[in-house]
C-alpha cells in the first residue's frame, strides 16, 4: 500500500469533525494559484442552475441527502 493509501485509510477512520478539520487544513496549504480556475463553462452551468432554481423548475437537495448518496456511491466502489 502506498503512503497515500495509508494516509487516506487513516483519515477515513477519523471522526467527521476531524475529517472536516483535516480537509480545511489541507486546503489552506494550497497557494491561490494552485486552485483550479473556474472556467466559462462551469460558470455558465452555475448560472443556468441558479435560473432554474429561481424559476421553481428544480428543487434544492438537502446536504444530508447529497452526503448519503455520495457515501453509498463510495461504498459501491
Amino acid at each position: 500500500m502506498s503512503s497515500y493509501d495509508d494516509i487516506l485509510h487513516a483519515a477515513k477512520s477519523l471522526s467527521e469533525e476531524d475529517r472536516v478539520h483535516l480537509v480545511d487544513s489541507l486546503i489552506a496549504t494550497l497557494e491561490p494559484d494552485d486552485a483550479a480556475p473556474l472556467d466559462d463553462a462551469f460558470l455558465a452551468e452555475v448560472q443556468r442552475r441558479s435560473r432554474e432554481y429561481d424559476a421553481g423548475r428544480m428543487e434544492a437537495i438537502p446536504w444530508s441527502e447529497v452526503k448519503e448518496r455520495a457515501e453509498r456511491r463510495n461504498r459501491r466502489q
